[in-house]
C-alpha cells in the first residue's frame, strides 16, 4: 500500500524562505507614498513595520535564512503533512491524483502562523511592546495573538465586525493567548467613528480594520503594525509550505500539473505556490489557480491598478487587484477572504499570464467542504472550501478528458471555529451574492489615476 500521507522529519523543514522576486522577469511596480505618489522609500515605512521586516519587503535575494528561534516555534507543527485525497478521487471518479498541503495543524489551524511567528519575533528583537492588527474570520487575529504569546508582545485585534459575530470562537482563541479584540469599526479610533457616522450598521471590512490597526499604531512609539496577508515579506515567510510540498511531491515520485489555492490577500495560495512558481518561469509546463468569492472577485473582475490598502487611505499605494478600497463585499462566511485587493506579488504574476483566476459561489463551496470532510474527515474552513471547490472542478475536468492530471491545492485551515456557518448552510439559510457591479464601480471610480 503506498503511503497516504506524506510526512518529513523536522530536520527537513526548510531553513530558508524563498524570494519570488528574485526570479521575476521583470521588477514588480513599487508602492507609492500616499501623500506624494512618489516611490516609498524604507525609512518611510519606520513608523509602522520592523526594520527587519520593511529590509524583507523590498529584498531581491533568491533566499533569506529563517532565524533560529524562529525554527524553534515553527516545529511545534512543522512540517506539516502532504496527504494523497484518495478518498475524494475515488468519490469523484476521477483520473487525477488530488493532493492537498494540510495546514490545518498549526495552534491556530491554519496557514497563518507561519508568518504571525517571524513577524512577532522581529518586533520583539527591535524592542517593540505591542502589535496592531486587523483580522477577518480571525485567522490571522488568533495566529498572531499565538505568535506574540511565544515572545512576550501584547496584541491589539481589530476584528471584521461581521466575523466578530459569526465566529465567537477565534475571539476567544485570541482570548485564550492573551490578545485583545474589538470589532471594527469602533469608536476606539477616528477611522473608526468616521465610518460609523456615515453608517451605524456597517458589517465592516478588512480595510476598514487595517485603518483602524494602522491609526493605533501610528499614535504610538512603542507599538507597530503588523498585517497577515498582501505584503511581500508575508508571502515570502509563507514560502515554507511550498517548499516543504516540493520535497514531499519527490518522494511521492509525482509533481503538480496544477496547484490550487483559495485567496482574499493572497498568502496561502503564494505559499504553496510561489516555490512551484519558480519552475514555470524557468520553463516547466504547470497551471496555478487562484480560487476566489463570486461575490468579492479581485483577481476575477477587479482592475490592476495602485490603489490604497486600507479604507480611510493611510497606508501606501500599491498597484495590485483591486475592487476599489471603499468597497465593502457582501457578509459572506469566508471572511478571510473579503478583502478588495490583492498581493502586489501575486497580482504581478497575473498580470505576466503565470497565474489565472476562477471564481465561486458561497453554496458549492459549502458543498465542496461538506464531500471534503465526508471523504478526507477534517472540515474545512469556509476560506479554503474554495480551493477544494477549485480542485474539485480541475478533477473533474479530467473526468471528462481521461487525463490523469496531478493537482495539488493548499488546505489553509479547519473549520471547527466555523461550525455556525455550517449550521445555517444544513439549515439553508445561507445564499449565493451575485456579484456586486454597482457598488464596485463605484468604488473604483474613486481611485486615484495616474500616468503610465
Amino acid at each position: 500500500m503506498s503511503s497516504k500521507r506524506i510526512l518529513l522529519s523536522e530536520s527537513e523543514m526548510p531553513k530558508a524562505w524563498y524570494n519570488l522576486q528574485a526570479d521575476l522577469p521583470e521588477p514588480c511596480p513599487p508602492p507609492l507614498h500616499p501623500a506624494t505618489n512618489q516611490p516609498i522609500g524604507p525609512a518611510d515605512l519606520e513608523p509602522i513595520f520592523a526594520k527587519a521586516l520593511i529590509a524583507q519587503e523590498v529584498s531581491q535575494e533568491r533566499w533569506i535564512d529563517i532565524p533560529d528561534d524562529v525554527l524553534r516555534v515553527l516545529a511545534i507543527w512543522r512540517p506539516a503533512p502532504l496527504v494523497r485525497a484518495v478518498n475524494l478521487e475515488k468519490a469523484l471518479g476521477t483520473p487525477a491524483r488530488i493532493y492537498f498541503k494540510d495546514e490545518s495543524h498549526s495552534p491556530a489551524g491554519s496557514h497563518k502562523p507561519n508568518t504571525a511567528v517571524p513577524q512577532a519575533y522581529y518586533n520583539k528583537a527591535e524592542g517593540i511592546y505591542q502589535l496592531t492588527t486587523e483580522t477577518g474570520a480571525g485567522q490571522w487575529g488568533s495566529a498572531l495573538s499565538f505568535a506574540c504569546s511565544q515572545f512576550g508582545i501584547k496584541c491589539k485585534v481589530y476584528m471584521v465586525k461581521i466575523s466578530y459575530q459569526q465566529k465567537p470562537y477565534r475571539r476567544s482563541m485570541m482570548h485564550v493567548w492573551g490578545g485583545e479584540v474589538t470589532p471594527s469599526p469602533s469608536e476606539e479610533t477616528n477611522a473608526g467613528r468616521s465610518i460609523l457616522a456615515k453608517d451605524p450598521d456597517c458589517p465592516g471590512s478588512l480595510g476598514m480594520a487595517i485603518s483602524e490597526a494602522v491609526e493605533v499604531a501610528l499614535s504610538r512609539d512603542d507599538a507597530k503594525y503588523t498585517l497577515g496577508s498582501v505584503l511581500n515579506h508575508v508571502m515570502l515567510h509563507q514560502t515554507v509550505i511550498g517548499l516543504e510540498a516540493e520535497k514531499q511531491m519527490e518522494i511521492a515520485e509525482d509533481y503538480p500539473d496544477v496547484v490550487v489555492g483559495c485567496v482574499g490577500g493572497g498568502s496561502n495560495f503564494a505559499g504553496l505556490a510561489f516555490p512551484f512558481l519558480r519552475h514555470k518561469i524557468a520553463g516547466k509546463e504547470i497551471r496555478f489557480v487562484a480560487t476566489e468569492p463570486q461575490s468579492c472577485p479581485t483577481m476575477s473582475r477587479g482592475e490592476y491598478r495602485y490603489d490604497f490598502g486600507d479604507t480611510v487611505k493611510m497606508t501606501p499605494l500599491v498597484k495590485m487587484h483591486t475592487l476599489g478600497h471603499s468597497f465593502v463585499p457582501p457578509g459572506i462566511h469566508a471572511g478571510g477572504l473579503r478583502y478588495h485587493g490583492m498581493a502586489p506579488l501575486v497580482s504581478f504574476a497575473a498580470k505576466l499570464g503565470l497565474i489565472e483566476a476562477a471564481a465561486f459561489h458561497q453554496l458549492e463551496c459549502f458543498e465542496a467542504a461538506k464531500l471534503f470532510a465526508e471523504t478526507e474527515g477534517t472540515i474545512p474552513a469556509p476560506e479554503t472550501s474554495h480551493a477544494i471547490r477549485g480542485a474539485i472542478v480541475e478533477a473533474l475536468k479530467c473526468k471528462e478528458t481521461g487525463e490523469e492530471k496531478c493537482i495539488l491545492f493548499n488546505f489553509s485551515g479547519h473549520g471547527l471555529c466555523d461550525l455556525g456557518s455550517y449550521d445555517r448552510y444544513f439549515a439553508g439559510e445561507l445564499e449565493d451574492f451575485a456579484y456586486p457591479i454597482d457598488r464596485i464601480e463605484a468604488a473604483l471610480a474613486e481611485l486615484p489615476v495616474f500616468e503610465d
